[in-house]
């Protein structure tokens, strides 16, 4: 029970009490004077409101009783409506439209008894209005503002699965950003060292080691991606800043990649420092994996207001449809910061992809 719900039935109770004596005293030359027991049922009306939000039909159904009998006495109109019109509006807020109805008609329906006995009501069918406000008006306003709401529950819970959604989606993007890099990198060294194993066994061993070194470091950073679904402290991303690894990476799968750095390197916002490194990442792996010519060339340049960031590679363009993340991950990212992005051939016959990220997006 609300400390709300105490005062308003405290409120309605003094109300419909006080306004009885009142009207009593305004209709006694009619008749109409209300006595002891019209007096508790009056309050009675205000003192049912203390359970409106937790039982709002039995709620009503005993201010409708206590109403209609107060009516069926010849006791007056006035304030003791207040109760029984919060109770049809609690009915209208806090239950289905359909059980609303329903309920909100029968007491109607009940009401209308005492228009047989109480000579204070209007004659014939004039009688009815009062009735049917006290009824309408108070169950439209509450199924108004329940369907409202409603409305506004089901946006913010729409927002959340959307929410959910996004970072189901990043995490996604991250994992198989991670895991394909590596992949394509152990698949490439695996590939040398079966090749020279016959023959020059220990650049094999080379290559096995280089395996090792590759799915450890892919293993560390799949964890610490991971760590972001786990918990709420976020594990250090990668960023620009890992580019000397990545190609270290990239040197010992066998490629041959180029990194150019222009302007000052300075520090960027998380979500952009991390959005280049991955776009490098996944664009050099498509590279090793759908190139014929294993060779690249990273170009970054630290702008006024963001970063642009170049891949490119002589020879055909790699595999950049179908149904994983790659080119539609890489421009997700950066849309989703504001920036631009393109990927496809040139005029010299090199496959480029481009992306400018604003920092002022971040």
């Amino acid at each position: 029970m609300k400390v709300s719900d105490v005062v308003l039935a405290f409120a309605v109770t003094v109300v419909s009490v006080g306004g009885s004596i009142g009207a009593s005293r305004m209709f006694t030359g009619a008749g109409q004077h209300v006595d002891g027991f019209g007096l508790a049922l009056a309050a009675g009306c205000g003192a049912v409101l203390l359970v409106r939000r937790r039982w709002p039909l039995p709620t009503l159904a005993v201010s409708t009783t206590l109403i209609t009998t107060y009516l069926l006495l010849n006791n007056p109109y006035g304030p003791v409506f207040l109760g029984y019109a919060i109770a049809v509006y609690t009915v209208g807020r806090y239950e289905p439209f359909r059980t609303a109805v329903l309920a909100s008609g029968i007491s109607l329906v009940v009401l209308l008894t005492h228009l047989l006995t109480n000579r204070g009501a209007f004659p014939d069918l004039y009688g009815l209005i009062p009735a049917i406000g006290w009824v309408l008006v108070p169950l439209a306003l509450g199924v108004i503002i329940r369907t409202n709401r409603e409305s506004v529950e089901q946006a913010r819970a729409e927002a959340v699965r959307q929410r959910v959604a996004d970072e189901r989606l990043r995490v996604a993007q991250e994992v198989h950003d991670v895991v394909g890099h590596g992949l394509a990198a152990i698949k490439m060294q695996a590939d040398i060292a079966l090749h020279l194993l016959t023959k020059k066994p220990e650049q094999a061993e080379i290559a096995l080691t280089a395996i090792s070194q590759t799915s450890e470091a892919a293993l560390d950073e799949l964890r610490a991606t991971l760590t972001v679904v786990r918990s709420a402290d976020r594990a250090p991303a990668p960023g620009l800043h890992n580019l000397a690894e990545l190609q270290d990476r990239m040197s010992k799968a066998g490629m041959q990649v180029q990194v150019d750095v222009r302007g000052e390197s300075r520090h960027l916002p998380a979500a952009v420092d991390l959005a280049g490194y991955r776009i490098v990442q996944e664009s050099l792996t498509n590279v090793l994996k759908h190139s014929e010519v294993k060779r690249a060339t990273v170009n970054v340049s630290y702008e006024d207001d963001g970063v642009v960031i170049a891949i490119s590679n002589p020879a055909s363009a790699p595999v950049t449809s179908g149904g994983g993340f790659g080119i539609p991950g890489m421009r997700e990212r950066v849309t989703s910061l504001g920036g631009s992005f393109s990927a496809g051939p040139t005029g010299d016959g090199r496959f480029e992809v481009r992306a400018s990220i604003p920092v002022e997006a971040s």
